[in-house]
């Protein structure tokens, strides 16, 4: 019998979730865009923690990229514990949940908002206490989410971040890309990684590999790993794996090293086929490596949508992957959905 876990019927949902957003959300996204280009902030700030804090590091290296602002993320501990004041003028704060429920992250946000940053909420739950604090709250409308473990919302998160973006920058390129996103998300979701569920059956530990957005998608990677299949996995640069954390790979350490098509895809390539040489387990997204398994991926025509559509074949291979090992992975045995952090 085929069992259908939420978590499973929530990456199903992705690509219409994105189409839902880009429709109900699209005014309040143009509208937050067009502030941030009013404001013309000189850094930005981040707010959030677990697989919104993922999602925040993805439009860290998005808007660095598009618009040459950095951006830093806040500890929320600044604010909830510290009680430290802020100094943001000239600044502008993301913060994203999918609860709006956790006082840390709406603590944070008021500060960042009292010390004179325009403050943007991406949440899934209107109304919330994130969105009140919030000078502008976008719903990211990735509906319901069941699942403890964050699949359609994370995505969401960042498709709305990568359309604000596009108002802000006025990019058309990005803007079509972004809204091409449903389709491509589709195709993802028929991808077959079932190659990687057998590797990983009964492995201990796993090394996931990324550059610029990229390495946010790692980041995500391996916290699932962590979360659905208490499987051990550390995200790294694909420029920092070899400065020690090399030391660990031996015959057929498994290695996930994810590449879209972008400046950083050789690279990577690169670094997979030397762990690919050290008889390490390879899988990776790029064709352009040698001596592992090529994953299909598919390709947007735009570097920021092609590194997140990586994602939605992860999340089905590690979904499958929880339940191989014996585990639920809707309901992870350590965890719950919404985290009350102070």
């Amino acid at each position: 019998m085929t069992i259908t876990t939420a978590m499973r019927q929530e990456i199903d949902e992705i690509p219409e979730a994105a189409a839902r957003l880009l429709d109900v959300s699209a005014r309040s996204l143009d509208a937050a865009g067009a502030r941030m280009k009013a404001v013309d902030p000189a850094v930005l700030v981040t707010v959030a923690r677990g697989s919104s804090d993922h999602a925040a590091y993805f439009l860290k290296y998005a808007v660095e990229l598009q618009m040459g602002i950095p951006v830093a993320s806040l500890g929320p501990s600044l604010a909830s514990i510290y009680d430290a004041p802020l100094k943001l003028d000239r600044a502008a704060s993301i913060s994203i949940s999918q609860s709006g429920a956790s006082p840390d992250i709406v603590a944070m946000t008021q500060a960042a908002k009292a010390g004179g940053a325009y403050a943007v909420a991406l949440v899934n739950t209107l109304p919330s206490k994130l969105a009140e604090a919030a000078s502008a709250a976008i719903d990211i409308a990735a509906g319901p989410e069941i699942a403890v473990a964050a699949t359609k919302s994370y995505v969401n998160s960042i498709v709305a971040g990568l359309a604000m973006l596009a108002a802000w920058s006025g990019d058309k390129a990005l803007q079509r890309a972004v809204k091409a996103l449903p389709e491509d998300l589709n195709r993802a979701l028929a991808l077959d990684w079932s190659e990687v569920v057998e590797t990983l059956a009964d492995a201990t530990s796993l090394y996931v590999l990324g550059r610029g957005p990229v390495l946010a998608i790692a980041a995500e990677a391996a916290l699932k790993c962590k979360e659905t299949c208490e499987l051990h996995a550390e995200a790294y640069s694909s420029a920092e794996v070899l400065h020690g954390p090399v030391s660990l790979v031996a015959k057929d350490f498994p290695i996930i090293a994810f590449a879209a098509r972008d400046k950083a895809e050789a690279s990577t390539a690169e670094i997979a086929s030397r762990m690919a040489a050290k008889n390490a387990r390879i899988f990776t997204t790029s064709a352009r490596a040698s001596g592992g398994k090529i994953l299909p991926f598919v390709e947007t025509g735009h570097p920021l949508t092609d590194a997140l559509a990586l994602i939605v074949p992860y999340y089905g291979m590690v979904e499958a992957l929880s339940r191989r090992r014996g585990f639920n992975p809707d309901k992870p045995a350590a965890l719950s959905k919404v985290t009350q952090t102070r």
